[in-house]
C-alpha cells in the first residue's frame, strides 16, 4: 500500500515549477492530489491530465484567486465536494518581487502579504474543520529569508517571516488533531526574471555548505516527509537549504 493512498492533498500554485513537482511527489506517494491554479490553466490541465493517465480519477485542477478570501472557504468546498475529505493542505504560491526601501508602494506590500501570509491564513482556517475531522496536515512553504532577510526585498521577507510565526500558531491552534509544520527552502529554483544574474546566483551558492543548488524535488520530499512519515512532529520548520542557514 502507498504512503498516502486514500489521502486527498490541495496544492495551492501547484500547476509550475516547485508546486508541480509537490504535486506529483505526492501524487506518487498514491494521494488524490488537488492542483490549485490562478493563470496557469494549460499547465495545470497537462499536469493533471498525466497523473490522471496513471491513475483515472485521482487528480483535479481548480482555479482560485488566493487574495479573494472570501471564496477560499468555497474553494474547500469544491474540493470536499469531489473528493469526500481533505487530508493535507499544502500552502506553496506566492509572490516575488523586489520592494527597495523608498519605492514601496501600498500595492507591492497588499499583493505579497497576500499572497505569502494572508491567504496561507484564511485558507487554512477554511480548511481546519475538513482536516480536523481527517486528523491531517498542513505544511506552509516559507524562505530561507524568513530568517535571513534578503537585501531589496523586505515586503517579502517580512511576508515569509510572518508565515513562519503563523506556521507555529497555527500548529498551538490546530493541535492535537491538525499538524502544521513549514519548509524553509534556500538556492533551489530561480525565479524566471532577471533579478538574479550569473554572479549573484555564484554569490548565493557560495554561501551554502554544500556549495550547489538544490532541486524542486528536495522540498518535494520534505513536503512529503512531513505529510506522510511525521506523524510526531509539529510546530517546526524544515531548512532545506544546503546549509545556508548555517553560513556565517
Amino acid at each position: 500500500m502507498s504512503e498516502l493512498e486514500g489521502a486527498v492533498v490541495l496544492v495551492t500554485g501547484a500547476a509550475r515549477r516547485v508546486g508541480a513537482v509537490i504535486a506529483r511527489s505526492l501524487h506518487a506517494a498514491g494521494a488524490k492530489v488537488v492542483v490549485h491554479y490562478r493563470s496557469a490553466a494549460e499547465e495545470a490541465k497537462r499536469l493533471v491530465d498525466g497523473m490522471n493517465a496513471e491513475r483515472p480519477g485521482s487528480a483535479w485542477a481548480v482555479r482560485a484567486d488566493l487574495l479573494v478570501c472570501e471564496g477560499l472557504p468555497g474553494l474547500i468546498d469544491q474540493v470536499l465536494e469531489r473528493f469526500g475529505r481533505l487530508d493535507a493542505l499544502v500552502n506553496n504560491a506566492s509572490s516575488f518581487f523586489a520592494t527597495p526601501v523608498g519605492s514601496i508602494l501600498e500595492a507591492d506590500f497588499t499583493t505579497l502579504i497576500g499572497a505569502n501570509l494572508k491567504a496561507p491564513l484564511f485558507l487554512s482556517q477554511a480548511a481546519a474543520p475538513a482536516l480536523r475531522a481527517s486528523c491531517g496536515a498542513i505544511v506552509n512553504v516559507i524562505d530561507i529569508h524568513a530568517e535571513r532577510p534578503l537585501a531589496g526585498f523586505p515586503v517579502y521577507s517580512a511576508a515569509k517571516a510572518g508565515l513562519a510565526g503563523l506556521t507555529r500558531a497555527l500548529a498551538v491552534e490546530l493541535a492535537p488533531q491538525v499538524r502544521v509544520n513549514g519548509v524553509a527552502p534556500g538556492p533551489v529554483q530561480w525565479p524566471e526574471d532577471d533579478s538574479f544574474g550569473e554572479d549573484e546566483r555564484a554569490r548565493v551558492v557560495g554561501t551554502t555548505l554544500l556549495k550547489r543548488c538544490g532541486e524542486p524535488m528536495d522540498i518535494a520530499r520534505a513536503v512529503r516527509f512531513l505529510i506522510a512519515d511525521a506523524p510526531y512532529v509539529t510546530g517546526q520548520i524544515l531548512a532545506v537549504d544546503g546549509g545556508r542557514s548555517l553560513f556565517t
